[in-house]
Formats: C-alpha cells, structure tokens, sequence
C-alpha cells in the first residue's frame, strides 16, 4: 500500500518529532510539511535544515493537515489535542510517537471531532541525546515502530507511513504493548537510573576507573529526565510488575556471590547470556523475514482492543 498526504503536521519539533519531519519531507510523503514547537532555537533548526517547508502556530498546525503528528510529551498530548482540535477536518488522523499507549487511547479519541480517527504509534527509535540538533531523517531505518487503532483504514495509512520511512511496523494492543515496553525499555533505563544515582555512595577514587562496561551501562541514563518522568510515571503499573522479577533475579544473583559459590555465580551469568542470545537470534530472524518490497498489508485481521497480539504485520510503502 502506497500513500502520500497532502500535508503533515508536525506538533514539538525535538530529536522524534524533528526527525520525523525531515523523514517525510525528505521520502516526499506528502506535498508539505509543517512544524510547530514553542522553541525558537528548534524552529530556526528545522528551517535551516529542511525539515519543514513552514513553521506554524499550534492553532494553524492542524488546517488542511490530513496527518498530525504529536511529538511532545505524553502528558501534554491530550492539552495540544485540544488546542488543534478546531483545525481538524473530516478525514484526518492523529497519530504521536508516545513510548506509552494505553493513557492515549484511553483520552485522545474522546477529544477528536467527528470522521477523525487516531491511530497510536511508538517508533522504537531515539537517543540519550535530544533536540532537533540531533534530529535526524535517517533516524527510523530498520527500527521497530508499534501501531494500534480501532479503525482499519487508519491503521493501514499510518503504518505505510512509518514504513515509507523506513521503519519496520509492528502491531499490538495499547496494553499489551505498555506491558512489553515496560520490560524491553522503561525497566533499562529504570535501572540505568538508579545505579547512576546509586553512584553517589562509591568510594572517591571510583570515579578515575570509569571504563566501557559502565560507559555502556550507564549510556541510557543521560537521556532527558523530564521525558522519562514522563514516561515511567505514565506507564507505571507496568514497571512496577516488570521490576518484582527483576528484583527477584538481583537477589538470587546476590546470594550466589554472597555464599561465594563460583559454580552457581556461573551458572546464573550462562543462563543470563543464553537468554540474550536467543533474543538476539529471534530478532535477526524477524528482520530476516521481514519482506520491505512485499505489497502484504491486512489490518482488517487485526486483533480486537484488549487482546494480546503477537504478530509482525508488514506493511509495505
């Protein structure tokens, strides 16, 4: 399925909502692309760059926009919605790139005036970095992005458009989708945190041995602290039962080093790989299967709100 819009819009102009702008202009997904953002320094950015044909008010975003996109914080999204809401006409979709989905689908539909539709989007993609200063139009190539909506039409049009920019679409209910970002993202960058924190209490000289393997770890925890506020706050009940096995698995490992039994210490860290290991092989596997010239495309077979889906659809652009 091809598709082309006559005008996007684009609300919050950092490193998603940015690159997601210059992707669209750049692939010509649509006939203009426009930007809103309450910075001035993210406004000149993206207008030095090509990122946007125009930079707009909130209140004009959504006029003959027949895509918008909502790049801000989660929290904020259902108060922009309102504010674009008059400009919304008949036919346009609303979409955002929110790391949770449950709270959206729950609020923004209500807030969407008639023969508007929207459709929720979590492109897995992003850095520790943010702004539009590292907003990039490469930045969705080969990256995982989840889609859920109740209308099929809809679904179709905004997952070929992830997909015409060079994402691999992935569909899931909001809350099936909260409980698995819960593990496979908020919990990472939960622990990254608190280790970071926990960093104030070791000893002086630690600081001067700072090598890869806590540069690696502690990588994720540099990210913007308001937006994963935002997040962890917004999908809480997720992470909080995501972090009961964790902190199960923590203290199986703590016993092991305690009672200073090396076999049972290497017995947990081989368990630990091999799982890494298998996930590794399984993602290779889906981005081997994944077929992006394939015409398939059948929303109609989603699976019903409230459901757990595990299934990759392709949709192709």
């Amino acid at each position: 399925m091809s598709v082309r819009f006559e005008r996007i819009a684009v609300v919050g102009l950092g490193l998603l909502g940015g690159s997601v702008a210059w992707a669209a202009r750049a692939r010509g997904v649509a006939d203009s692309v426009v930007g809103a953002t309450r910075q001035q320094a993210a406004r000149d950015e993206a207008l030095a760059k090509g990122a946007v044909d125009a930079i707009v008010s909130l209140e004009d975003a959504a006029r003959g926009a027949d895509l918008v996109v909502l790049a801000t914080p989660v929290h904020a999204m259902p108060q922009v919605l309102e504010g674009l809401r008059p400009g919304l006409g008949d036919g346009a979709i609303v979409t955002d790139v929110g790391s949770v989905k449950s709270p959206l689908h729950d609020v923004l539909p209500s807030l969407l005036p008639g023969g508007v539709h929207y459709v929720g989007s979590h492109p897995m993609a992003g850095s520790h970095e943010s702004g539009m200063s590292v907003a990039t139009p490469d930045l969705f190539v080969d990256a995982k992005c989840v889609v859920s909506a109740t209308d099929a039409d809809a679904l179709a049009r905004v997952a070929a458009f992830w997909t015409s920019l060079g994402a691999l679409v992935v569909e899931r209910e909001p809350d099936a989708h909260d409980v698995e970002v819960a593990w496979t993202s908020h919990s990472p960058h939960l622990l990254a945190y608190a280790f970071a924190k926990a960093f104030e209490h070791a000893p002086e000289g630690a600081s001067d041995l700072l090598g890869s393997g806590f540069r690696d770890f502690t990588r994720i925890a540099h990210s913007e602290p308001e937006m994963w506020a935002d997040i962890l706050g917004s999908n809480r009940k997720a992470v909080v039962a995501a972090l009961e096995p964790i902190r199960e698995s923590i203290d199986a490992l703590v016993q092991c080093v305690e009672s200073g039994d090396s076999e049972a210490i290497e017995a947990f860290l081989s368990d630990a790989r091999a799982r890494l290991q298998s996930l590794a092989a399984a993602e290779s596997n889906d981005s081997a299967t994944a077929d992006p010239e394939s015409n398939e495309s059948n929303p109609s077979s989603s699976p019903s709100r409230g459901t757990t889906s595990t299934r990759r659809t392709k949709y192709a652009s």
